[in-house]
């Protein structure tokens, strides 16, 4: 029997103008309302780019979204990822009935409650007791529902002290405990939350997290969650909206769409003829059966080819090796020709050499970066020139997520049992 279907976007697109306030000149103007008294469509719809905000273009309108279609189910926890600029903002936006779709429209069943920025729909002036009755009544409730839960908010939100004083003197992360406890209690059917727990502290993160599932798993209530952080979205989400320019590229389930946005923003390095001393980079891969990776599964064999070639003097012998460094830059693994005794002999043209990793990486996940040392009678090393990411697994048996500071950046297979005696 299938879910009952709690929101609908149908071809839902956004156009602005850049550059300036408002539709645009006069005569764009005139042009539409021509258009629209001719019973025409908008002729300024036709046109525009993709957002695609690392490029200039060359006109003046732009999609911050375009064509999105997409359903959430009751009770679905769908997390929408993508990188900075891909529209996700605007989508909640539009969701939230904060700005209007320039095409197409949304079927919602319920009320939503949006948390998009940090004190969105606060009032400065008042206090943060007032400021949950104004929260509750935009959302539709009666006094007294709100104050039967708000001893609740409160306590939730961890700001009892400075309850009943002014918004405008609370820290941002202060703000956005009250704006969330405020959002998750009183009882909507759809709660939007866009990246803003990133403000939290970790205890709040967490609470935070956990109170979104019970709202998804214990009450049945929907829940579009916005972030960066791949962990706290594959914890959370039951399924992922992975954005690029304005368009969905794909909707999976959750660690298939964080492997797509993965493989998505993690660029392919392409050198350019990189010169130091008498060595010219020409290029460094991570290869899967002969394709090029950045995405990298735990206990993946892979292959780490790297090719060069010398611009003046051959030497007899040469090593290569690669340092693969943490994000806070500490070397956790390495794999070296000099440490396994082959030396390498070079021989005239590009030389290509390939180490292949049996086992793949023992590594939790996260990003990691490559340090690339080739030597011979001296040492030329090659800083941060690559960048790639681990994810994990399902069939390793362990924990996903983990905190490095804990848990190492190492992982040691392992089998447990209980054995039991009288």
């Amino acid at each position: 029997m299938s879910k009952e279907v709690i929101l609908k976007a149908e071809n839902i697109s956004k156009q602005y103008r850049l550059g300036s306030v408002g539709t645009g000149t006069i005569s764009h103007d005139l042009n539409r309302w021509w258009a629209s008294i001719r019973g025409k469509d908008d002729p300024f719809l036709k046109v525009g780019e993709t957002n695609d905000r690392t490029s200039k273009g060359n006109s003046d309108y732009v999609w911050a979204l375009q064509d999105i279609n997409f359903e959430v189910q009751r009770g679905e926890v769908l997390g929408i990822i993508g990188k900075n600029g891909a529209g996700k903002s605007t989508l909640l936006k539009i969701l939230s009935r904060v700005t209007s779709p320039t095409t197409g429209t949304i079927k919602t069943k319920g009320r939503i409650a949006s948390l998009l920025e940090v004190g969105t729909g606060f009032h400065g002036e008042m206090t943060g007791r007032e400021n949950i009755y104004l929260n509750g009544s935009i959302l539709g409730m009666t006094k007294a529902e709100i104050s039967s839960k708000i001893d609740e908010i409160i306590e939730f939100s961890g700001c009892e002290r400075y309850i009943d004083t002014p918004v405008k003197r609370y820290s941002s992360g202060m703000t956005v405990r009250l704006a969330f406890a405020v959002a998750a209690h009183l009882e909507p059917e759809i709660l939007v939350v866009d990246e803003v727990l990133a403000v939290g502290d970790a205890e709040f993160q967490k609470k935070a997290i956990g109170k979104m599932k019970d709202i998804a798993e214990g009450e049945g209530r929907t829940v579009l969650f916005v972030s960066h952080n791949m962990a706290a979205v594959q914890s959370l989400c039951t399924r992922g909206m992975v954005m690029n320019n304005g368009k969905i590229e794909a909707v999976l389930p959750i660690d298939k769409a964080v492997e797509k946005y993965l493989n998505l923003n993690s660029a392919i390095q392409n050198f350019d003829a990189k010169k130091f001393e008498n060595i010219e980079l020409l290029s460094l891969k991570i290869l899967d059966q002969g394709s090029e990776i950045n995405v990298v599964q735990a206990f993946q064999p892979v292959v780490f080819q790297v090719r060069y070639k010398y611009l003046n003097l051959m030497p007899i012998q040469t090593h290569v090796e690669f340092f693969i460094k943490d994000e806070f830059g500490t070397v956790v693994t390495s794999m070296s020709s000099w440490l396994n005794s082959q030396f390498l002999v070079p021989k005239n043209g590009i030389i290509e050499v390939n180490c292949s990793l049996l086992n793949g990486f023992s590594l939790v996940q996260g990003t990691y970066s490559v340090d690339l040392q080739i030597s011979d009678s001296v040492n030329q090393v090659y800083y941060d020139i690559f960048e790639f990411e681990i994810i994990n697994t399902p069939h390793t048996g362990y924990v996903r997520h983990v905190r490095r500071e804990r848990f190492g950046n190492v992982y040691t297979p392992n089998k447990w049992e209980i054995i039991v005696s009288e």
